[in-house]
């Protein structure tokens, strides 16, 4: 959205300044404002987004899977007429990869460890998301998904959230130190490593870099295969390391379900690719909206 929207080389020109300490106005505006904005979108909407992804997964799916496939274009248009052996490559590197991660998250690999997240995982999902983030047209709330983690943290800012309102610190100390904190820290290691790490290899293997991002686009679409639900886990199985008994099952919420895909009627699949062509619609208009106006003569 950073590069749709216009403003991708600015804010990776600010993140570089600002951690080598060249601290220039321009630069602390558009970093300033990138961060308020995207702050309160999450602090408002983290609780309602991660309801509807619980309650309407396939709906929601659909529209991501839009809002992905938007940046296709926009990546296209920055290899230009550059479509060399290099790009094909790195789109078939960057698609097996993606595609790869989509299909372990489906079998139930929730975390690398298979056992519950803790902060230390948190905080690895703070870099994976921020790090897609930096990467121009890859969703860093793709990753989180993928890795299973995306509810949860969800859920641990909507608590944060709660618990601020409130003006509980016993209820803020869970969230605040098991989620948001590691997670944050996450955040800033990976927008600052790879930014830093882009800006060197578009320089370098500026195709390649590219055909990667682009085949991380496309292999996105396989872990985000809309028709599938949330499900109760059997008894006697292990899920997120503990065994299911009655009582762990009782305490279960619906956002912590494993997934199952299943059949969907003709009605959702009409809609599903409706919801698909509207989030592409949608990534294509801020792209055009954020496009630098041609002046005829400029180079």
């Amino acid at each position: 959205m950073l590069l749709a929207a216009g403003v991708y080389p600015r804010f990776i020109e600010g993140i570089a300044e600002v951690t080598t300490f060249r601290f220039r106005i321009p630069s602390l505006i558009v970093l300033g404002s990138v961060t308020v904005a995207a702050g309160l979108a999450i602090l408002l909407l983290a609780g309602t987004v991660k309801d509807l992804v619980v309650a309407y997964r396939w709906i929601m799916y659909s529209w991501f899977i839009g809002l992905t496939l938007g940046g296709v274009p926009v990546v296209a248009k920055l290899i230009g007429s550059s479509w060399d052996r290099s790009v094909w490559v790195g789109a078939a590197l960057g698609f097996v990869g993606m595609a790869t991660l989509g299909i372990v998250q489906s079998q139930g690999v929730t975390t690398a460890s298979g056992t519950a997240a803790g902060p230390l995982w948190f905080g690895v999902a703070g870099i994976a998301g921020a790090s897609a983030m930096i990467l121009p047209g890859v969703s860093g709330g793709y990753l989180l998904l993928v890795m299973g983690m995306y509810v949860p943290i969800l859920a641990g800012i909507d608590a944060f959230k709660e618990g601020l309102k409130a003006m509980d610190v016993g209820a803020l100390l869970g969230p605040t130190f098991g989620i948001v904190v590691p997670v944050g820290v996450g955040v800033v290691v990976g927008i600052v490593g790879v930014s830093h790490a882009l800006r060197w290899l578009l320089a370098r293997y500026e195709t390649l870099t590219l055909g990667v991002l682009l085949g991380l686009l496309v292999g996105a679409v396989v872990g985000l295969w809309p028709f599938q639900e949330g499900f109760p886990p059997e008894l006697g199985s292990v899920w997120k390391g503990q065994v299911v008994t009655d009582a762990v099952l009782a305490d279960l919420d619906a956002e912590d379900y494993p997934t199952r895909w299943f059949r969907p009627s003709a009605l959702q699949v009409l809609g599903s690719l409706c919801l698909i062509a509207l989030g592409f619609v949608m990534t294509l208009g801020i792209a055009r909206l954020g496009a630098e106006p041609e002046h005829e003569g400029a180079p």
